[in-house]
């Protein structure tokens, strides 16, 4: 009978080992957070270069792929800008530029001064082709109803 007892604690143990190292292989699993290929940042301006360049892109699309680089955590480099621009151009869509370039200046968060005027610097002979005014010409950097400061009169 001893062994009976025996040979059952032996076969639950070996139960228990196999039981206790499949979780142990799951969490080496889940320490993996890198997936695809890693592409470098020319490739990546490239790539959103190419897709605001093709002749078949609709509005929607041209939204899709701003709100993509909204997402990511850069500002999106002159010549993508440039692109989107003309995209933007190309399905008539004014708005839709003018709303990107002040999603562009969000994007330069603290560094607004640094970065803003190197962008405008670069995309101005674009936005002066197109006909496309920046969000400071038309005014939209200060607010309409803003009363003044009291302290200023």
């Amino acid at each position: 009978m001893f062994r009976i007892v025996q040979r059952t604690s032996s076969a639950l143990r070996c139960i228990a080992k196999q039981n206790i190292r499949q979780p142990t292989a799951c969490a080496a699993v889940g320490l993996r957070y890198k997936h695809g290929i890693q592409e470098s940042a020319d490739e990546f301006d490239t790539r959103y270069e190419n897709y605001f360049n093709r002749p078949d892109i609709d509005g929607w699309e041209i939204r899709k792929a701003m709100n993509d680089l909204q997402g990511e955590d850069l500002v999106p480099e002159p010549r993508i800008i440039i692109a989107a621009m003309k995209a933007c151009r190309r399905v008539n869509d004014y708005a839709l530029a003018v709303r990107y370039l002040e999603a562009v200046q969000d994007k330069c968060g603290n560094r607004l001064k640094e970065i803003w005027p190197y962008i405008r610097q670069e995309i101005k002979p674009t936005l002066d082709e197109l006909g496309i005014l920046t969000p400071e010409e038309m005014g939209y950097d200060k607010p309409e109803l803003a009363l003044k400061d009291v302290y200023d009169m």
